[in-house]
């Protein structure tokens, strides 16, 4: 499928593109990622399946020998000594068809990136509820709240 040519309407329409030996891997990816990142918004970004919170997490795509994940240049960087097995690039890792997903793997990427973005974003969290202050007015509103 070239990927280039469609406007997918979203992941679903992304996903059931494939065969399904291909839409049952991307499922699977799918879910541990909405498992790890529970919070995160599912879209389509660059033609791909993406998920952001606090900004964009992780993207991940197919391709005909392996499927793509993008949890951008810091996840693969954190992660590079489990990743050795599988090709990767600045900010990207192939996974290949034929082999199993990493999930164990794929999760604590994932959650690392949600921890990431949210300490970027949201420097002004207020213990122990975790809410998020985005400016200095928000965090005034936020503490009368207590």
């Amino acid at each position: 499928m070239d990927s280039k040519k469609i406007n997918f309407k979203d992941v679903d329409d992304y996903i059931s593109r494939f065969p399904e030996n291909i839409q049952k891997i991307l499922e699977e990816l799918r879910f541990v990622i909405r498992k790890s990142a529970p919070e995160a918004e599912e879209k389509i970004s660059y033609q791909m399946p993406a998920f952001a919170f606090y900004g964009n997490l992780v993207y991940f795509a197919a391709y005909k020998k392996h499927i793509g994940f993008y949890p951008t240049s810091s996840g693969i960087r954190a992660f590079q000594s489990e990743l050795t097995k599988y090709k990767t690039s600045k900010g990207a890792v192939q996974f290949p068809i034929n082999q199993p997903l990493p999930l164990k793997l794929i999760a604590k990427i994932v959650k690392y990136r949600v921890k990431e973005n949210k300490e970027k974003r949201c420097p002004r969290a207020l213990p122990p509820s975790g809410m998020c202050a985005k400016n200095v007015t928000e965090y005034r509103l936020i503490l009368l709240r207590f």
